[in-house]
């Protein structure tokens, strides 16, 4: 009796091998659900939407975009830790997710075991503006006019800890300047008054100020990526590093993460997937305004590099006593 039962059970596991392996060499065969925790319209929502049409056609399944946004994204990196690790289910992370664990006292989720890296899509510079009547004509006008005179240049940002404020509160720590950071409800209005000359400067996404540069509303001084740009509008910038601040490095990215306990083999067909479209000539020329360099790799290096953001962020979030707005 008990080796039937043996039997029985080594039969039960022979079977559901069976049955996973042909799961897997099919997968995918339904639509995946691509999480992106911010509304539509917005950068991330444009890497998503067109990264997804590529996607599509090299995975054969429809890509579904789901727009969840809320809680400085974690509304929507919540709704990914609660679904089934199963590959039908993404999110499209940004700089937010590796410091939201430094600002928020307490998050729905774990920031170490509820998650896996599937790649790193690309990382976006900040852009250093001032307003086209700014008498700073080169970043270097503006950082010896800070060092001289510290407490008295303003810069703004689209709320306390989004990636502006950041990208300021490093230059001050590395370039022993002080900064008055003056924070508002978004980069619309920001902007505007960057642009008036009431705020002298700002650390801007690239998306949210490529049209003013270009327009002659802003002026733009500096990238704050470690290399410079390579797109079109931000190519002759330099960096904030190679402008007397070395080291200095600040900027948004994009990454796609799973639900962790997603199988290794579907996490590498996405991986390949993501990658593929992220080289297509409709997605390089679609992002270009993004000013976003395209920088993928394994699921592993993803895991690092994100790793290394929370570590960073979190010291420079300590010792400027940074707190969301």
């Amino acid at each position: 009796m008990a080796s039937l039962r043996f039997l029985g059970q080594v039969l039960i596991l022979f079977f559901a091998c069976i049955y996973c392996n042909f799961a897997l060499a099919v997968y995918p065969d339904r639509p995946i659900k691509v999480i992106v925790p911010f509304a539509p319209g917005g950068g991330t929502d444009l890497v998503a939407r067109t990264l997804g049409v590529a996607m599509a056609e090299d995975l054969q399944q429809p890509i579904v975009i789901d727009n969840k946004p809320g809680g400085s994204t974690a509304v929507g990196t919540d709704a990914l830790a609660k679904s089934a690790a199963d590959g039908y289910t993404l999110v499209v992370a940004t700089l937010a997710h590796a410091v939201n664990p430094s600002l928020k006292a307490k998050l729905p989720y774990s920031q170490d075991k509820d998650f896996a890296p599937v790649i790193l899509v690309g990382i976006s510079p900040n852009v250093v503006v001032v307003s086209a009547n700014s008498p700073f004509k080169t970043f270097q006008d503006f950082l010896l006019t800070a060092k001289a005179n510290p407490g008295k240049l303003s810069y703004a940002s689209q709320g306390g800890g989004t990636s502006a404020h950041l990208a300021g509160e490093l230059f001050n720590a590395m370039a022993g300047t002080k900064l008055i950071h003056i924070p508002y409800k978004g980069a619309g209005p920001a902007l505007t008054d960057v642009i008036g000359g009431q705020v002298d400067l700002m650390f801007a996404t690239a998306a949210a100020v490529g049209s003013l540069v270009e327009s002659g509303k802003l002026r733009a001084l500096a990238v704050t990526t470690p290399t410079r740009s390579t797109t079109p509008l931000l190519a002759k910038l330099p960096t904030v590093a190679e402008s007397g601040v070395p080291g200095y490095s600040a900027g948004s990215w994009y990454g796609y993460f799973a639900p962790a306990g997603t199988p290794p083999e579907v996490i590498n067909r996405l991986n390949a997937a993501i990658k593929r479209a992220a080289q297509t000539l409709a997605f390089k020329s679609r992002v270009e305004s993004e000013g976003l360099m395209i920088k993928t790799g394994t699921p592993e290096e993803f895991a690092k590099f994100v790793k290394a953001e929370e570590l960073r962020w979190r010291m420079v979030i300590k010792q400027a006593n940074i707190t969301p707005d």
